[in-house]
């Protein structure tokens, strides 16, 4: 049973971090964009939604060419004895590219729902810009935030492209649950095969039908 809790812990593991970065990345960015006037906003949001289109292998070569040992910045990370190509780092660079898009729009759309004369009610009580974003702002959004970052949680269970091109195929060290599926497949192991693909498939069921919970639209429907 190895062959599939060895992979599936190291999945969860690269999928919580990728989940928790782009909680802080994609918040501080999305907020920044909602609140940002300029027609250069959507040129910005385009660019960070990419990832959602651009073939993973695409994404995963981009990573090698910035972080491998001849890269933009592998060779400076090389010299300060970093290493991230072939780590479980590095699919966790992986999975935090490809599924960033899910969390920054998921808050975006959720801070710019926020009413803003509650926002200005707090500056009017005496509330600085930091207590009004913390006590305002990010309590109305957090539902929203949570559908995206559970959406995120979920693409980054199954990331294969990025992760394989990054992180390659090194069993127990960077071989996550999807690279383990197709490696399976190839040796012709269907029955671990079918366990890992269960198990996948109803982890990323529960996380989805959680953010469909969680959406702001679904709550608006609900209410009487």
């Amino acid at each position: 049973m190895s062959e599939i809790w060895v992979p599936l812990a190291l999945t969860l593991k690269v999928a919580l971090w990728a989940t928790a970065i782009n909680l802080v990345l994609g918040v501080a960015i999305a907020f920044g964009l909602s609140r940002w006037r300029s027609h250069a906003r959507e040129v910005v949001d385009s660019i960070l939604t990419l990832p959602l289109v651009l073939p993973p292998t695409v994404l995963g070569y981009y990573l090698l060419v910035l972080l491998g040992r001849r890269g933009v910045f592998g060779a400076w990370l090389d010299r300060l004895g970093v290493e991230l190509v072939f780590t479980w780092q590095g699919a966790v660079i992986a999975s935090t590219l490809v599924a960033f898009p899910l969390v920054q729009k998921a808050a975006r759309a959720a801070f710019e729902a926020v009413d803003p004369q509650l926002e200005s009610a707090a500056r009017v009580l005496g509330l600085t810009e930091t207590a009004v974003f913390f006590r305002v702002s990010l309590p109305l959004a957090a539902r929203g935030i949570t559908a995206g970052a559970l959406l995120a949680f979920a693409r980054a269970l199954g990331e294969f492209g990025a992760t394989l091109m990054i992180a390659g195929n090194l069993p127990g060290r960077t071989q996550t649950l999807s690279v383990a599926i197709y490696a399976a497949v190839q040796s012709g192991d269907d029955v671990t095969a079918g366990v890992m693909v269960a198990v996948t498939s109803v982890t990323c069921v529960i996380a989805l039908l959680l953010a469909g919970w969680l959406a702001p639209d679904h709550l608006r429907r609900s209410r009487p």
